[in-house]
């Protein structure tokens, strides 16, 4: 009798051979695909050798025909176009109740557009997102489905047995919500990485310029955060980082060309919040600070013209670098409550029934930004599901209390000696603004209703009750009709 497959797989890149060794061994008997048949070949003599239950298919067709009923098949494909056409490619071969689930970092209106073409031809979906990198999908990523609901049942067993674990044993995945709600949620999850890289990129470069610290002693410094409240992955492997050698035995980071790429996520984060009129400052700033970084001939040509303070230091080191992890301890934090002010938001926008703690508790293990920290932001949302922001937790409350004159400090001698920290110091302009009663828009409101007659509220009126003034004299009374941004 022929061996029928749990489970299909399209895409033979390193994550989806990765995913298939997982789903593997874990018990399950995985079909691969890949649209170039060597590379599916090589793959089944090469790292799946031995493995008599991860079978090779030459087509879809043939794909398709290895499935257990319903079919279930994980595209990791590159986003876009490509995603449609592989969808096409299936459907011929589906049948009413299979399921096709999308693993790549699509945009989240695709994945709703797909989910409700999909379910008219009576066929589920679900766009999951896999965090983790290839060492995750391997030995257990943080996976975020969403899409249709009736989908989750049929790989609620398959996705739970190869995620990563928290200390107590709970899988890093559950059901997100529906539509686009899971690419969604990891789209954030993307956008909060790039502020923690670049977060973590400018104490870097406090240390280096201001400091003077040489990379060896950066990775001693990083090895002792990784022991407290910022032990997460990042600090880890940027730990690691600092100790690897070139061939010639000095630090490979210095020789690596600074100008940074990204594929997109932070900058759909950055759209989103935009769209939404949520203040995600901290990512925003980051995704610059790579568009920034890429601008590489024309920062060299600006250094030999434009002219700013030599960095100079006389303090003690040692307290200036704990100042340091400190004022990254507060940005961290409003990279985080930024991250879930936007998500709730976008619940709103979208009619999605988000649980907070459960997304924290997805994160806390096998994905990028997985950190102890994560387990408070759980706790806060256990205690609390209703709260607006992150800040008004008394824990993190009391730990940007704690950090704050050190992140002062931080922000205020960077900018005296000319060393751009653009996240650390728009997170902490951020908190500011957000702990301020009053904020200078009321001038704001008054010059938009000068120039276009967009109206204001009054201090002393109801609000929802409108005003326009003529400021002139000869301007008219007529106003403009208002919008939200």
């Amino acid at each position: 009798m022929e061996t029928k497959a749990d489970i299909g797989l399209i895409g033979l890149a390193v994550m989806g051979q990765n995913l298939i060794l997982n789903m593997n061994d874990h018990g399950y008997t995985v079909a691969a695909y890949n649209r170039t048949v060597s590379k599916m070949e090589d793959f089944i003599t090469g790292p799946a050798k031995g493995r008599e239950t991860i079978i090779g298919a030459r087509s879809i067709q043939e794909l398709a025909a290895l499935l257990k009923r319903p079919r279930k098949v994980i595209l990791m494909v590159k986003a876009g176009e490509v995603v449609d056409h592989f969808i096409e490619l299936l459907l011929p071969h589906l049948e009413e109740g299979d399921l096709i689930i999308d693993g790549g970092n699509s945009h989240y209106p695709d994945t709703s557009r797909r989910t409700a073409y999909l379910k008219e031809k009576n066929i589920l979906y679900i766009g999951t997102g896999v965090s983790g990198g290839e060492e995750g999908a391997r030995h257990g990523p943080s996976i975020i489905p969403g899409g249709n609901p009736a989908a989750w049942p049929l790989v609620k067993d398959i996705f739970q047995a190869i995620a990563a674990k928290t200390p107590d044993g709970t899988p890093c995945c559950d059901w997100v919500g529906e539509d686009g709600a899971g690419h969604y949620v990891k789209m954030v999850h993307n956008g909060i990485e790039y502020g923690d890289m670049q977060i973590i990129c400018e104490s870097y470069q406090l240390m280096k310029e201001l400091l003077r610290l040489s990379p060896d002693d950066m990775h001693r410094v990083f090895s002792r955060w990784n022991q407290g409240e910022l032990d997460s992955y990042l600090i880890e492997i940027t730990r690691d980082i600092l100790a690897f050698k070139d061939q010639d035995g000095s630090p490979l980071v210095e020789r690596i060309l600074d100008t940074a790429g990204q594929k997109g996520t932070g900058k759909w984060t950055g759209i989103s919040s935009l769209d939404l009129g949520v203040p995600t400052t901290l990512i925003g700033e980051a995704v610059y600070a790579r568009c920034l970084s890429a601008l590489k001939d024309e920062r060299v040509a600006a250094s030999r013209v434009l002219r700013g303070p030599e960095p100079s230091f006389s303090g003690n080191k040692e307290e200036f670098a704990e100042d340091i992890r400190r004022a990254l301890l507060a940005a961290k934090i409003v990279s985080y409550a930024q991250g879930f002010m936007l998500m709730r938001e976008a619940a709103k926008e979208y009619n999605w029934k988000l649980n907070y703690g459960s997304i924290a508790l997805m994160w806390r293990g096998g994905c990028i930004i997985r950190s102890v920290f994560l387990e408070k932001i759980k706790e806060a949302f256990d205690k609390n599901p209703e709260i607006n922001n992150l800040l008004l937790d008394d824990y993190f409350k009391g730990v940007i209390e704690k950090c704050q004159p050190s992140w002062r400090r931080v922000v205020s001698i960077a900018a005296l000696n000319g060393i751009p920290v653009p996240a650390l110091s728009t997170a902490l302009s951020f908190y500011d603004g957000y702990r301020s009663e009053r904020l200078p828009a009321n001038l704001l409101q008054a010059q938009r209703d000068y120039f276009g007659a967009h109206t204001y509220e009054r201090l002393d009126k109801p609000r929802g009750e409108f005003f326009h003034t003529n400021w002139t004299g000869t301007g008219g009374d007529v106003s403009s009709g208002t919008y939200n941004a």
